[in-house]
């Protein structure tokens, strides 16, 4: 199966579900921060919208997690939203989850908001799947060897630094899956 999924990476993934093997022609994305109430769910919410304006919404699935249980069920911060909102983006569906082992199996992408928070899932990752976890901004043209700042314990600016930088790494993103795809 380990064969298979190298195979596949990024244009098809599989789950084992009693011994079948099911493909699905979806890339799958999940997007990485602390707590999953302030990057990680603007990143995924800025996807989402720059997905569907190039019609890719329906092959191009994505989703938020932490690293760390704190919020666990709860929607993005306020703030959060409010930057989101300014520039059309609407994150008020979403809710924090904590990151599981089977999400490096679920997801082609797992892409981290920092350099802690990717080794710590470097650290969960079953060695066969760490090829998919990713710093973010390694999409970026604009901040390509950057982290996206924390903004949780600054001011309203740094929601909005922190959408200035999902912005431009999630058109690179879009774009090496574009690319990928074919």
């Amino acid at each position: 199966m380990q064969r298979i999924a190298q195979l596949v990476f990024g244009r098809t993934t599989f789950q084992e579900n009693e011994g079948d093997l099911k493909f699905s022609m979806h890339t799958k994305i999940l997007f990485i921060c602390m707590g999953n109430i302030c990057r990680s769910p603007t990143a995924e919410g800025v996807v989402k919208e720059k997905l569907k304006a190039v019609g890719l919404d329906a092959q191009v699935l994505t989703d938020s997690a932490g690293t760390h249980d704190y919020h666990v069920g709860n929607p993005p911060d306020r703030r959060a939203q409010e930057a989101a909102k300014k520039r059309g983006y609407d994150l008020s569906g979403l809710r924090a989850r904590q990151v599981n082992v089977r999400d490096f199996s679920e997801f082609d992408y797992v892409l981290a908001m920092d350099r802690d928070n990717h080794d710590m899932l470097m650290a969960l990752c079953p060695e066969p799947l760490k090829q998919r976890v990713r710093l973010f901004l390694s999409f970026s043209r604009r901040y390509p060897d950057q982290e996206v700042p924390d903004p949780y314990y600054g001011g309203s600016q740094g929601f909005d630094q922190v959408l200035n930088m999902v912005e431009d790494a999630a058109d690179g993103l879009i774009a090496a899956i574009r690319e990928s795809r074919g």
